[in-house]
Parts: C-alpha cells; structure tokens; sequence
C-alpha cells in the first residue's frame, strides 16, 4: 500500500518546492542570507518583517533540516550561532532572481533598487556571480 502523505509530495515540483519552504517567511530568511548579509538569529528578527520568535526559530529549524542553511557555533561568541545558505540554498538565486523580477514589474511600490533590476535584465551573469562570491 502506497502512504499516502508520501505521495502527496512526490513528483509535483511546485508541491516539492512549498514542502522545503511552505510560507513567506522562509524567503525572506533566504533573502536576508543572500542579499541583505544577515547571518545571526538576531539579524533576521531585526530585518524589519515582524517575524515572531517562534515562527523565526521554526523556519530556521525546517531550512536547516531541508538542506538550505547550515548553522554553526560563531567562534567569537560561543552562545550564538551564524547561519549560511548551502550549496542547495544558493542554487534558490535563480528562483529569487525571477520573484525580484516578477514583482519590480507587478508591484508599484516596489523596492528593488534601480541599478540592481537594471542588472538583473542586462547581465544576470555578472550579477550572479557577484551575489555568489559575497556568499
């Protein structure tokens, strides 16, 4: 007999993608991480969202455990932890490049910067790289 809740997730890449991340938050943690050079617990809660301390600690559990971000003991302060974004967390850019994309032409308050769409269209490439030598 075939588990249902299994199968639920398999095969479908767009139910795949929402079981690694499931809601907004789990974005903007990747975006905090890849754009915005946040990397301690405190630096997303800071990021201006609203984003409670249990829904913050959750998410950072579920990218954790999905393979996205890692976590390790900051050497300078051994209570805190710095997060990073894995090789399966960086390869998301793409995907953040068309939601950037998407929405800086949809949304007319926009906040993406100028020269970074004018990037982003002309030479996502350079832009690319840029983004993942930071990383």
């Amino acid at each position: 007999m075939v588990d249902k809740n299994k199968q639920t997730w398999a095969g479908c890449p767009i139910r795949f993608a929402m079981k690694n991340f499931g809601d907004k938050w789990s974005f903007l943690i990747v975006r905090d991480l890849m754009f915005k050079n946040k990397k301690y617990y405190q630096d997303f809660l800071d990021a201006g969202e609203g984003i409670s301390t249990n829904i913050l600690a959750s998410r950072l559990v579920e990218l954790e455990n999905n393979g996205v971000i890692r976590k390790v003991t900051d050497p300078e302060k051994k209570s805190r932890y710095i997060y990073s974004l894995t090789q399966k967390g960086k390869d998301l850019l793409p995907v953040m490049f068309a939601m950037i994309n998407w929405a800086e032409i949809y949304d007319p308050v926009t906040e993406v910067p100028k020269d970074f769409i004018e990037k982003l269209r002309n030479d996502p490439e350079v832009l690319s790289n840029e983004i993942m030598e930071n990383l």
